[in-house]
């Protein structure tokens, strides 16, 4: 078996990897659309191929923001059906990709609710889940997705609080790392084991600017007595609109200020005349998701998250 990094010279082979199990995968189209857009690249997309006749058995497809250095997050794991040990071979061609980039990104797959009692589902997440924890992807993290629709109501204005912008990123750094104290997010909790809290609140703001949401739509919430209350981010990903960030600074929290940033970033989206929102949290995140169904947001959906545990990536 040859591992290696895919070349353009590849582009058939690759579209003919095809998954017919009950996950999100890199399908053709989204292949060819997101290698337009350097959401994936040749140098994101890793192979396992036959020494005999040169036939992909495996591909692994990494994405990441087109002008980034590092691929962000495994999006797509492929076997072939004839491999007798899909696992050993999956995981084996994770490992070479992971020292070949230095860091072991997360592995994301999207399953329909319910998807442990579909066997077909369970299935092909039992084998991937296996490999990528061979290969060091030993966190396990689920996530509920929600989407808000143009068929509820868009949120009313807030009564007790002022939303402004402010075109300095500094600004968004100070209120990113007093929302982060304390807060319930899995992935924000995680880096801040390795990260100091400015680092943390830093390479946030970094990631959302590199998201495609418009930087002018970002707000800032304050109370009457001018303090501020917390962070509320409409942005949008190669999907559509997001609710990309919301967070309430610790002192201010317990007073239902979260249905006000919602609402906020609700609105926002809806006024530009989006007529679907969709958003993320975790499953353990019990304040957030009740958050987002009092809002008329409704799960559809789950992503499953398998990461490296901090510090051994």
């Amino acid at each position: 078996m040859r591992f290696r990094l895919a070349v353009e010279a590849d582009l058939d082979s690759l579209l003919g990897c095809v998954v017919d199990e009950s996950i999100s995968w890199a399908h053709p189209d989204r292949l060819l659309s997101f290698l337009e857009d350097g959401s994936y690249r040749f140098d994101r997309i890793w192979i396992a191929e036959s020494e005999d006749d040169g036939r992909i058995l495996a591909r692994a497809v990494w994405w990441g923001f087109p002008d980034g250095d590092q691929p962000l997050a495994l999006d797509c794991l492929y076997v072939h059906p004839s491999v007798p040990d899909r696992i050993g071979l999956a995981a084996e061609l994770l490992s070479h990709a992971h020292a070949g980039y230095g860091e072991s990104p997360a592995y994301h797959v999207f399953v329909s609710n319910g998807w442990r009692e579909d066997p077909r589902a369970a299935e092909a997440i039992a084998w991937r889940w296996a490999a990528a924890g061979r290969a060091g992807l030993t966190e396990e993290l689920e996530r509920l997705r929600y989407a808000w629709t143009s068929d509820e109501a868009v949120p009313e204005p807030s009564q007790r609080l002022t939303f402004r912008g402010d075109d300095d990123d500094e600004v968004f750094v100070a209120a990113f790392r007093r929302v982060a104290e304390g807060t319930l997010d899995f992935h924000t909790r995680e880096a801040l084991e390795t990260m100091d809290p400015e680092a943390q609140a830093r390479q946030d703001v970094h990631d959302y600017r590199s998201m495609p949401g418009d930087r002018s739509w970002w707000r800032l919430a304050y109370a009457e007595d001018g303090d501020l209350v917390g962070v509320a981010l409409p942005s949008a990903n190669n999907g559509g609109p997001v609710v990309g960030y919301l967070g309430v600074v610790p002192e201010h929290r317990g007073h239902g200020y979260v249905d006000d940033l919602l609402a906020e970033i609700t609105r926002s989206h809806a006024g530009r005349g989006f007529q679907r929102i969709t958003a993320d949290t975790d499953s353990g995140n019990v304040p957030m998701a009740r958050a987002f169904e009092r809002a008329g947001y409704r799960n559809f959906a789950i992503r499953l998250v398998l990461s490296a545990k901090p510090g051994s990536r």
